[in-house]
């Protein structure tokens, strides 16, 4: 086992990729027996719980291989005929019946009851052409990861499963892509070979150029206008640096079914003690001096940190909008698998927020 330096980024509390003060970067990552076989997707240690590291390999290869991977795994664990990630059996009103004890009440269809004195509840209809967008955050804060693969990575991974998950029986995926110097528009369109287009061009998207910000605000208000019919929106981003985001997700709140994708690593939520850093932010250029021998500051940072995972979920809660974490050094599949079971049971009698 040996130690590797790579770029590395304290996001929890707005900074940016590590080095020590001679400017060396000095993020650390174990390398060794059991460590994973770059481009693989398969992590021996954890269960194959890392996506392929995009840029080191042919696009069209490494997405091959990660729709095998989300195919036989969410298709292994996630029965049923229609997988959709909008909970419940639909969201088109249907007819009522007779309520039975354990039918959710948010389902009480009030005036039927009002009329026959004995208590209704209105049944839905299942989408099967539903239209789902995906704003794809990959702004310069998501070229950043120490644990099993970078930010970027697990964003397009999370987007596959997306994917995977919405596209059949006519359904239709689009994507707007923001990098903070770009908003790249993806019409939405049905079919699974418009589908891995899709991804490939979302995998071939240029990284952002150091020193600037992201723009997730603007890339969700392109959503707003011209309004379109009931679907879902998906957004995928790490939500760190300003909360603008917020407002314009409330408002797409009031017309679609939202989810929202954090994606985390570990350094964003806590710090190692390994001396006096120098970090840079990445979207600001700002450099600052880390003392990580302090467990004071190592403290301090972990709350400050905290603080802000929970305005994140705080807001998308706000908004209306499911949240899903997933995370750079946990299997990313068995949580989204987890995130969709718990929305099935819970949509059995109305949606989950």
């Amino acid at each position: 086992m040996i130690l590797r330096r790579g770029r590395r980024k304290g996001g929890g509390a707005g900074d940016g990729a590590a080095g020590d003060p001679a400017g060396e970067d000095v993020g650390l990552a174990l390398v060794g027996a059991g460590a994973p076989t770059p481009g693989s997707g398969i992590d021996p240690g954890n269960g194959g719980g890392a996506p392929p590291h995009f840029g080191e390999g042919p696009a069209d290869v490494l997405l091959q291989r990660l729709e095998l991977t989300v195919r036989r795994r969410l298709d292994g664990l996630l029965q049923g005929d229609h997988l959709g990630l909008v909970p419940g059996s639909g969201t088109e009103a249907g007819d009522s019946r007779t309520y039975h004890p354990g039918d959710d009440v948010r389902r009480m269809d009030w005036p039927v009851t009002a009329r026959t004195q004995v208590p209704h509840v209105r049944e839905t209809i299942a989408d099967r052409e539903l239209e789902t967008w995906a704003v794809v955050d990959l702004s310069a804060s998501l070229d950043f990861g120490t644990g099993l693969c970078d930010k970027r990575d697990l964003a397009i991974a999370g987007l596959a499963a997306v994917s995977h998950l919405t596209v059949r029986g006519g359904n239709r995926l689009g994507a707007v892509v923001t990098t903070g110097e770009r908003v790249d528009r993806y019409p939405a369109q049905a079919g699974r070979l418009a589908a891995d287009r899709l991804l490939r061009a979302v995998v071939a998207t240029p990284r952002a150029t150091s020193g600037r910000r992201g723009d997730l605000a603007a890339a969700l208000e392109t959503l707003r206008r011209p309004p379109r019919r009931r679907g879902l929106v998906v957004v995928v981003s790490d939500f760190l640096g300003d909360t603008d985001w917020e407002r314009p997700l409330r408002g797409l709140g009031a017309q679609h079914e939202l989810l929202g994708i954090e994606v985390v690593d570990p350094r964003e939520l806590e710090l190692p003690d390994v001396g006096l850093l120098t970090v840079v932010d990445p979207e600001s250029g700002q450099t600052l001096e880390v003392p990580t021998g302090d467990p004071r500051f190592r403290a301090r940072f972990a709350e400050g940190a905290a603080e802000q995972r929970r305005a994140i979920a705080t807001g998308l809660r706000r908004a209306g909008a499911g949240h899903l974490q997933l995370r750079t050094d946990r299997d990313w599949l068995m949580d989204v698998v987890r995130f969709v079971a718990d929305r099935r049971r819970a949509g059995s009698g109305g949606a989950s927020r």
